[in-house]
């Protein structure tokens, strides 16, 4: 799911749909049985599930969407080669097979991946899934009129750099081959021992050819997962899914599949959908959200209600928000200063600006601290929760600075208690202990995303987060500190422009593990060798609390997406 401006747009909001935008080791819901609220607590087949969200479930095509698992919503409807793990916490992060029979067969380099389709799968017509279709729904991942999905396979696949689609160039991709119907070989540029957590997106759900509609795909598109699309409003405003009358569960250990209807609402304030799911009246004592937190105030009033907080699910992703650094821009060119900063920093203060510690934990590493990322626990600079000015203050004094310096904050003026002015204010006070006088520069989010996003414009120092496509430290440091993916001329994530031959030559060994345990320690021993580098300075990981409906029951809440997952809950 990727910094949350790219993926945690739909991480964070279709929670991931790759959380605040879009949506940490994880527990289910707090001061309840994990499993369900209520007298009867045994999850029934029957009823309607309703979901309550803010953002719309816009460009409802497996093509366009960009998810992490397979998304949440998404995943009721597209199944894939495959899918996350349907468990509690850090069992939640493994990945495991969904239409595949495995999670790919490697070859000795991890250049070649080889999967074999299930038996007896079926689209909601009846008619059977192939290989083939596997192969088609990818290749129309990559029209120009069908963009927004992860980017990863045009980069992985050998010749796909400059492949425009199936209705541009219906020769196909050649790194792709289909040997019979239930047989997928790809072939890739260079060694990815993750690939089967790239084969969770979307883009791997199968696409009958004779029935895709280009653009106007996702107003219908052609179920695989356990429910069908009957109505779609205003572009994902408004979805009614119901069973797939052929989807089986000999063939689908991971989906649930209890409601016998879904009924997803957006565009609704964040106010109303916490108001609704607390009175829990009518349909919505059988309702969740799947992209709106309880803030710190509705937090509060919850906590002081028994009822309300048994109904309170936690969860954590793999996200962190920090401080960056470019050391382009003085006086952010010197280690000192920028180490300076990190000894500065008050994380308590950090953490009541994002809501407290029941909404945020303080870090010191990149990494989020969850085993399947490879946290290695850190703290290069060492102050203790309330930062430490004074070791700061002969830091500044050895860079040349005795009295001081002034430097400008860029802050997004999003009241997301990420990037927003609360947090920008905790490490301005807290700056200002150590002689540095900061000035704030507020920008409205999309002109905030264009200004650190652009190498050209980017500020010398800024507040900053980056989401995970999925759990490992893969799409969580090579994005942000591998020199090759610098873009010049384009949205560039890597913030503090390190382009270190080490680092990037460690990144290409460790994307050659298919031993994803092996792997998790490397990215993070990496993540603290990175991290003497002062180019960032971690602030907190998010937690994600919210509220779901009296009636709603079978709660799993994994370290994978950190929210409620849809394809497991019972209403009845």
């Amino acid at each position: 799911m990727r910094q949350p401006s790219v993926i945690a747009r739909r991480v964070a909001a279709a929670s991931v749909s790759l959380v605040l935008a879009a949506g940490a080791a994880a527990c289910g819901p707090e001061d309840n049985d994990a499993k369900g609220a209520g007298g009867d607590s045994t999850p029934h087949r029957g009823g309607t599930l309703t979901v309550l969200n803010a953002n719309p479930q816009q460009d409802f095509d497996p093509a366009r969407l960009y998810t992490s698992g397979g998304g949440n919503v998404p995943s009721l409807v597209f199944r894939t080669l495959t899918t996350r793990n349907r468990e509690d916490g850090a069992a939640g992060t493994k990945v495991v097979p969904d239409l595949a029979t495995d999670t790919g067969r490697p070859d000795k380099d991890a250049t070649v991946w080889t999967y074999t389709l299930k038996k007896g799968l079926k689209y909601e017509d009846g008619t059977p899934i192939t290989s083939a279709d596997i192969k088609y729904g990818i290749e129309r991942s990559f029209a120009p009129e069908l963009s927004g999905g992860a980017p990863y396979l045009r980069d992985w696949l050998v010749g796909a750099a400059d492949y425009q689609g199936p209705y541009k160039d219906d020769k196909g991709l050649d790194a792709i081959e289909t040997p019979d119907e239930r047989t997928i070989v790809f072939h890739l540029n260079k060694p990815e021992g993750e690939f089967p957590y790239l084969a969770t997106q979307t883009q791997f759900a199968p696409v009958p050819k004779a029935k895709d509609t280009g653009t106007k795909y996702e107003e219908h598109p052609v179920s695989s997962g356990p429910y069908k699309v009957v109505r779609n409003e205003n572009d994902g405003e408004r979805l009614i899914l119901e069973r797939n009358p052929h989807w089986s569960a000999a063939t689908d250990a991971e989906r649930k599949a209890y409601p016998d209807k879904v009924d997803v609402r957006s565009g609704l304030d964040s106010s109303v959908i916490n108001q609704r799911l607390s009175a829990s009246q009518g349909a919505d004592a059988a309702a969740v959200t799947t992209d709106t937190n309880l803030g710190p105030a509705e937090l509060a009033k919850v906590s002081g209600d028994r009822d309300l907080a048994s109904r309170v699910g936690t969860g954590h992703f793999g996200y962190t928000n920090y401080i960056a650094f470019n050391p382009r821009i003085k006086p952010f060119d010197d280690v000192k200063v920028r180490q300076a900063i990190s000894y500065a920093i008050d994380r308590s203060s950090v953490v009541n600006a994002a809501g407290g510690s029941a909404l945020a934990e303080p870090a010191t590493t990149f990494l989020p601290n969850q085993k399947s990322f490879g946290y290695t626990p850190y703290d290069h600079f060492p102050a203790g929760e309330a930062g430490d000015p004074a070791k700061a203050k002969e830091l500044l004094k050895e860079a040349g600075h005795p009295d001081g310096l002034t430097v400008t904050l860029t802050h997004s003026n999003a009241r997301d208690f990420e990037t927003s002015p609360e947090i920008a204010t905790a490490v301005q006070d807290a700056l200002k202990k150590a002689g540095i006088t900061v000035k704030l520069q507020g920008l409205e989010e999309n002109d905030y995303s264009d200004k650190i996003h652009d190498v050209k414009s980017e500020p010398g120092f800024f507040l900053a987060h980056w989401g995970a496509d999925w759990p490992s430290g893969g799409p969580f440091l090579a994005p942000i500190f591998d020199g090759r993916q610098i873009v010049e001329d384009g949205a560039n994530f890597n913030t503090g422009l390190l382009n270190d031959k080490s680092v990037n030559t460690e990144i290409d060994a460790i994307n050659k593990l298919t031993d994803l345990d092996q792997a998790a320690k490397r990215w993070g021993a990496l993540d603290r060798r990175i991290g003497e580098k002062a180019l960032t300075v971690p602030l907190f990981h998010p937690v994600y609390k919210r509220l779901y409906g009296k009636d709603v029951k079978n709660i799993v809440i994994s370290d994978w997406t950190g929210v409620l997952d849809v394809s497991q809950v019972a209403v009845k």
